[in-house]
């Protein structure tokens, strides 16, 4: 049943309950000839009619003029200056129909018109009540909605402006790896160029997606430390210790390759004689601990245009965006020869 047939629904059963409730109450205290019945029959669907048609026009009004978007005190100050209306109408058209039924001239009439309003306000009031609440909290309920879809969008789009803009630094340090070899060792060379072509071909789908594979991410670094073997030759030692658990997990594109590349400039570049760089990855309860540790002093440029200052930068928003507050980064000084830098991904296979 769609909502405007059950909203239709509702308002013949909830104002023809009312009625049936009122006659109720009439037989209980007066009794009724047959032609007064036709009359008082009479008066109840007359104040059906009248209940579906006030309501309605409520509604109308509500929604022609948009006062959910309303503040809540103009909201609560309009409905209620609806609600008096109605009932004031409600009012007007019952005191003459019971007086056909019931002579109420012996009555102070002010007191009579007050019991009337008190007893039509009701049915009123609670109509009201129940529309405005139902609007009201489904209204909150799609802003929230909304909300959440925004930063989605926002999160995404945020994070896709990371990647392509780590993709600049990472080509011209491979570029300038192969550029070495050209004239030195053409054989080599070739070999480098191949091993860019399969990294710029992980950097394209990596670019399509929010994770790949912890072990796609490992061949993208592999082939990049190949690169700069090449440059710096026996002053560069790689060691590997990975869990073969953590290989299908779901990590950032080139991040670590950022942080591997981090090092090497700031680490193994800096070196006096050679430099190391090790790679670990475990699995700890529900969360990808991944490491490098490489030799070098920690020194964390303060200028944001310093290649080093944005791939630790980017690591951290990128972590934040896509995880929250579950993820964790951290880098810092292991010991007097070694940098450390931690990552802990939780796992969310939903995370594609």
């Amino acid at each position: 049943m769609n909502k405007n047939r059950l909203y239709w629904l509702c308002q013949v059963l909830g104002w023809g309950f009312y009625s049936l409730t009122e006659l109720t109450g009439y037989f209980a205290v007066f009794s009724f000839s047959w032609i007064e019945l036709e009359s008082i029959l009479g008066n109840a669907l007359a104040n059906t009619f009248a209940g579906i048609t006030l309501t309605h026009s409520f509604r109308l009004v509500f929604m022609r003029y948009q006062w959910i978007k309303l503040s809540l005190s103009s909201l609560l100050f309009r409905t209620g200056l609806a609600v008096i209306c109605m009932t004031t109408l409600m009012t007007a058209l019952n005191i003459p129909l019971d007086n056909a039924i019931i002579d109420t001239s012996a009555m102070n009439w002010a007191m009579r018109d007050l019991i009337y309003l008190i007893s039509q306000s009701k049915p009123v009031l609670i109509w009201v009540l129940i529309y405005v609440f139902y609007h009201y909290t489904n209204e909150r309920r799609q802003d929230e909605i909304e909300r959440l879809k925004l930063q989605s969008s926002i999160r995404e789009t945020e994070s896709k402006v990371l990647r392509a803009q780590m993709n600049p630094h990472f080509m011209f340090n491979a570029l300038n790896s192969i550029r070495a070899l050209i004239l030195e060792d053409p054989v080599r060379a070739q070999a480098g160029i191949t091993q860019l072509s399969s990294i710029l071909r992980s950097s394209l789908i990596a670019d399509r997606r929010k994770t790949v594979e912890l072990r796609d991410e490992l061949k993208t670094i592999e082939d990049y430390l190949a690169l700069e073997k090449v440059r710096y030759e026996e002053r560069l030692q790689v060691k590997w210790d990975i869990a073969d658990d953590t290989l299908p997990v779901q990590v950032p594109p080139m991040m670590m390759q950022t942080l591997v590349e981090n090092a090497i400039k700031h680490g193994v570049q800096k070196a006096i004689r050679w430099g190391y760089i090790e790679i670990s990855s475990q699995l700890h309860d529900t969360s990808l601990h991944l490491t490098i540790r490489n030799t070098g002093e920690l020194n964390i440029p303060t200028s944001p245009s310093d290649h080093g200052g944005f791939g630790l930068q980017n690591t951290e928003q990128r972590l934040h965006l896509l995880y929250g507050p579950e993820a964790h980064f951290r880098i810092f000084q292991e010991n007097e020869l070694t940098v450390c830098a931690e990552i802990r991904i939780p796992i969310h296979p939903s995370i594609q």
